[in-house]
């Protein structure tokens, strides 16, 4: 069996990302796709002592309201790199592993990035390594280009040649099952359920960046990963807030 799922890039990806990689024998990052203004594309959550903490990368959106993901260039006019960097180390540096992961972290954040996506990559193997997973990622500007939103990802499945398809339980609203029948793929069902784990500053709080994890948990965060608890991440999807407090 050859499973892949196919998903576009994140900043700080929640575990639930982390998850599909692991399960996946390949990974395709959905990067020719639309970037979608108000996703995770260029930011996401950590853990602060008064509660979620935003994290955001700026990004250059005037005009452009049709760029592609792989296209969306950051805005370095300000100095959100460093700021993030302290946000990271005033909410982390007393966590148990925050030794593991910060300096590496650090590191990507404070080089000059110009495309969102190369950061968004860099960020995503530095967590996968840490976390322990060597899944192979792949970018499907690579791959064909036609067909509408389930055709596009029938034909990625069949020029990577696998029998199974990952995705989301969010997909449930849009798939086309019959046609992933008749195409003979498998489709498969996410169903993440979120794991609980160590944190500092009181009650959990589910559905943050994976770096909340590896901060707390280190070696121990790929057995975590897929451990169950419930719940569903709609429940922080913001309502056009502007919080983004600690950016």
């Amino acid at each position: 069996m050859k499973r892949i799922v196919i998903l576009q890039p994140g900043y700080l990806p929640w575990l639930g990302f982390f998850d599909q990689l692991v399960r996946a024998t390949e990974f395709i990052i959905y990067d020719d796709v639309q970037y979608d203004r108000r996703g995770w594309r260029n930011r996401n959550r950590i853990k602060g002592p008064e509660g979620p903490v935003w994290l955001t990368v700026p990004v250059v959106q005037k005009g452009l309201f049709h760029q592609r993901v792989n296209e969306t260039r950051i805005d370095n006019s300000s100095d959100w790199a460093a700021r993030q960097v302290r946000t990271l180390s005033r909410n982390y540096a007393k966590a148990p592993y925050f030794d593991d992961l910060f300096p590496a972290l650090s590191a990507i954040l404070t080089q000059t990035w110009d495309l969102l996506i190369d950061l968004d990559m860099a960020l995503i193997h530095l967590i996968a390594q840490q976390i322990g997973i060597n899944t192979p990622l792949r970018y499907s500007s690579e791959l064909p280009q036609e067909g509408g939103k389930t055709g596009r990802l029938i034909e990625i499945c069949l020029a990577t040649g696998a029998d199974t398809y990952l995705t989301g339980n969010a997909a449930k609203g849009y798939i086309d099952e019959d046609a992933f029948r008749s195409a003979g793929i498998t489709l498969e069902y996410q169903n993440y359920q979120h794991p609980t784990y160590r944190q500092r500053f009181g009650d959990f709080i589910p559905y943050l960046s994976a770096v909340d994890l590896v901060f707390n948990e280190g070696p121990a965060s790929l057995i975590i990963l897929s451990n169950t608890a419930g719940g569903t991440r709609s429940e922080i999807e913001e309502k056009g807030s502007d919080n983004h407090a600690g950016d």
